[in-house]
């Protein structure tokens, strides 16, 4: 099976490495020769080193607050079970592939300006004006940092913690270790490859953060990917936005490697998982279980809440369906104009072929780590994963201009979409099937060869079944993601096939209730979507599975 990663590989080097590279010459070495020129202005700029040090530092920030909240959740995840316990990691998930215009009209919905908290508050106390104002601050972007990662971070530590026997904790308890103590020396050291994971691959997607700081931010706030944006759709300065691409491409290399490292440390055992979990006894178990149904209910289902009802409220007095209703309509007769709906059923279409390519491809690619020496993987995991760390502006505006001509002309293709779409989600269907492929006990496969199982036949009677759960929820990923995607969908969607993201971001932008009524209504289908997408696919997923 290993010329079939042939396809995966190509894949990869014809539609990331080939765009990056492309636009990286055209900026750096627009003649044909190299210049650093770029380099030193950014370098001896103080706005660019302060760009720098405000995109590390929001993301520090952001990946300490994720961590704190999500390692006791963890906790309560893999100790206690109780009831609605997977409908509820379900719904804790959904955010994350959620659009960040979903995300803006979420939390607009709930604490901003004309949201439900404020409305409240206002009725309430009778104010002038709305008391809570976060729009356009560094609070509300780690909010939606945190909303966002939240569940990357929990998954990663209920993976770990939950292959770890219980017999360890006994143990410490039987000399003299509980409370911090046992945190401290027992529980954290086990966990210490896995938070360097969650805590990688956070930081990872704080760092490259665009539309949360571009929409909800504003222009107060500067990140490195909203610089390389505007650098080329505002300035057209290639050769800045090119160094900037490479300073970001280098620096989430060097922390994927990290993270690609400590999450092959990462043990994961299903068995462990099925059983260590036990109904609360204590007052202390049930209020901790109550305590994380809060933080989960407030910061994340509450704006989701807060987005449908408001998608029946917004510009009325009342409850209508003027805003649904709307989305199949073309009031201007427009050919460019594709109804709300419309680009609905666009994004269905696109997510269903990356799901089939990012599975297939996907798959091969795990099977390929799986069984390749540590040196290759040490290389190819990270490099794997670069497309989710690459700014979504450098590879739309890659694609646009490597792929016009002859022998690769697909930028009027329709199928460059779910092209794109795949790079990102294949990652997610690796660090799903990955770990179900390394928990498979050895003897097992080798007990199939002695009865003379061998090549396909060997993995589709044995490795499929015992990956099958993994390969659900890769699905799963890639579907959503695909859904959800925005950046790179923004520069090579066509006007008359644009995507759902695109089209609320469009309708956001334009002045007017029905507007940001219809933006609201088509926000919240698509969280729906999403969410029966996930709702459905938990039930054939075991906690430990995958690696996000």
């Amino acid at each position: 099976m290993k010329w079939l990663a042939i396809v995966p590989l190509a894949f990869i080097g014809v539609f990331y490495f080939y765009p990056i590279i492309t636009i990286m010459s055209a900026g750096l070495a627009p003649d044909g020769i190299l210049s650093l020129r770029a380099f030193e202005t950014i370098f001896a700029s103080d706005y660019y080193r302060k760009v720098l040090a405000f995109t590390a530092g929001q993301a520090a920030l952001s990946t300490v607050i994720t961590i704190v909240l999500a390692l006791p959740s963890a906790y309560i995840f893999v100790r206690y079970r109780f009831r609605g316990k997977t409908l509820l990691l379900a719904l804790a998930t959904l955010p994350f592939v959620l659009p960040t215009v979903v995300v803006a009209a979420a939390f607009s919905s709930l604490i901003g300006a004309r949201g439900v908290v404020n409305a409240l508050l206002i009725s309430i106390f009778r104010l002038s004006e709305p008391p809570i104002q976060l729009e356009r601050t560094l609070t509300i972007i780690l909010i939606a940092h945190v909303f966002y990662n939240y569940a990357v971070a929990l998954r990663i530590l209920i993976s770990s913690w939950a292959s770890q026997s219980p017999r360890l904790e006994e143990a410490a308890r039987m000399m003299g270790a509980s409370g911090w103590r046992l945190w401290w020396f027992v529980r954290l050291p086990l966990l210490r490859p896995a938070l360097i994971a969650a805590s990688s691959l956070v930081f990872t997607f704080t760092f490259t953060s665009f539309g949360v700081i571009l929409i909800l931010g504003g222009s107060r706030f500067a990140t490195l990917e909203v610089e390389i944006y505007q650098q080329v759709t505002g300035l057209l300065n290639l050769p800045i936005a090119s160094a900037l691409s490479l300073i970001q491409i280098m620096f989430m290399f060097i922390l994927l490697v990290f993270y690609t490292g400590s999450q092959r440390r990462v043990a994961v055992d299903q068995q462990a998982a099925a059983t260590i979990a036990r109904p609360p006894r204590t007052w202390r178990g049930k209020l901790s279980i109550v305590g994380v149904l809060l933080l989960i209910g407030g910061l994340l289902i509450a704006p989701m809440l807060a987005l449908i009802v408001r998608s029946f409220t917004a510009g009325t007095d009342g409850f209508t369906f003027d805003h649904y209703a709307r989305l199949s309509i073309n009031p201007r007769d427009s050919v460019l104009y594709a109804p709300p709906l419309e680009a609905m059923a666009n994004s269905l279409v696109f997510a269903a072929i990356t799901t089939v390519l990012a599975v297939i491809m996907g798959s091969i690619m795990a099977y390929l780590l799986y069984r390749a020496r540590s040196t290759v993987v040490r290389l190819l995991d990270p490099l794997l994963m670069l497309p989710l760390a690459t700014s979504a502006v450098t590879l739309g505006f890659g694609f646009l201009i490597a792929l016009d001509e002859p022998p690769i002309n697909l930028r009027s293709s329709l199928l460059l979409i779910p092209i794109a779409h795949t790079l990102v989600a294949m990652p997610f269907v690796v660090r799903s099937i990955l770990p179900a492929l390394r928990s498979i006990n050895p003897s097992i496969e080798d007990a199939a060869r002695s009865l003379g199982a061998s090549g396909w036949r060997l993995w589709w009677q044995i490795q499929l079944p015992l990956i099958a759960r993994g390969l659900f929820v890769g699905a799963a990923f890639a579907f959503t993601v695909s859904m959800g995607e925005f950046g790179a969908s923004a520069f090579i969607a066509r006007p008359d096939t644009p995507t759902a993201p695109i089209v609320i971001f469009r309708l956001l932008g334009q002045p007017g209730a029905t507007n940001y009524g219809g933006a609201l209504a088509m926000s919240a289908i698509l969280m729906m979507v999403c969410a029966i997408a996930f709702i459905g696919i938990e039930r054939f997923r075991s906690a430990g599975i995958g690696e996000f």
